[in-house]
């Protein structure tokens, strides 16, 4: 993923809501939202170039979302795929505080990166260049391709979005429509993570539209008091244009605390 928003028991009706967009080359191959048959509590696309995947969500309402950090001076060519730490998180049920342990001990084996998950009780934030971790409190978060809360544009923008849209639930019209949000930060206030100008343009926007790289699926759940899981997969083409969708809704077999 690219831009990750969440809002942690923020609403009174739905202690969890996502937004996310992952942007990736048109021509890495990705499968679309689905129960996995190796892993079966699990719902997530999966990258069919490396085997994992970006963002996953399990039958008992655990969650698990990746970044990466974006430095290409730090790029290590041999390191394993970032895409298999989502299913590890979400393989077994652990606690947040051993899920961290375990990603202290073996983080530098990969590029940069950024992991938010939940265990259903607790919501962290893993940071690996930093090796920094964070337990989250109730609120609203962004996440881009740098750390937790980095006040990018599009992070900001997108935030701001989603605590007006959280007014409009249960319809999720006004969560699409932050991800669609194409406007590019002026140069002024652009970072500079070691890409060129012309990229740093293109990738400040929420949705990314180019021939090569680009937004490729835009995903949002819902999560209501009840257990109620709903998940929302659009999936888009080169152009920008809708080339998929795939929608799942679940209970998780208990209530959620507001």
């Amino acid at each position: 993923m690219c831009l990750i928003l969440v809002a942690w028991r923020a609403h009174p009706d739905y202690p969890l809501v996502l937004a996310a967009n992952r942007d990736e080359f048109h021509a890495r191959p990705s499968a679309s939202a689905a129960w996995w048959p190796e892993q079966p509590s699990l719902l997530a696309g999966r990258d069919l170039s490396a085997g994992g995947t970006w963002l996953g969500v399990t039958a008992d309402g655990r969650f698990a979302a990746l970044t990466n950090y974006r430095d290409p001076a730090r790029a290590l060519p041999a390191a394993p795929s970032r895409g298999g730490l989502v299913p590890a998180t979400l393989a077994r049920a652990l606690p947040v505080a051993q899920r961290l342990r375990q990603l202290r001990g073996t983080a530098q084996l990969y590029n940069g990166f950024n992991l938010i998950f939940s265990d259903g009780a607790q919501l962290a934030c893993f940071e690996s260049v930093p090796g920094r971790h964070q337990l989250l409190r109730a609120g609203v978060y962004g996440l881009s391709n740098h750390l937790l809360d980095t006040p990018w544009p599009k992070v900001s923008n997108a935030k701001s979005a989603l605590a007006a849209a959280l007014l409009q639930l249960p319809d999720e019209a006004a969560l699409l429509a932050l991800l669609r949000d194409e406007r590019q930060a002026e140069d002024a206030q652009l970072p500079r993570t070691g890409v060129s100008l012309a990229w740093e343009r293109l990738l400040s926007s929420a949705f990314i539209r180019a021939d090569d790289y680009g937004t490729r699926c835009s995903t949002i759940v819902l999560m209501n008091a009840g257990g109620r899981v709903r998940f929302l997969e659009w999936s888009w083409d080169r152009s920008g244009n809708l080339s998929g969708q795939v929608s799942y809704e679940f209970m998780t077999g208990a209530a959620v605390k507001p």
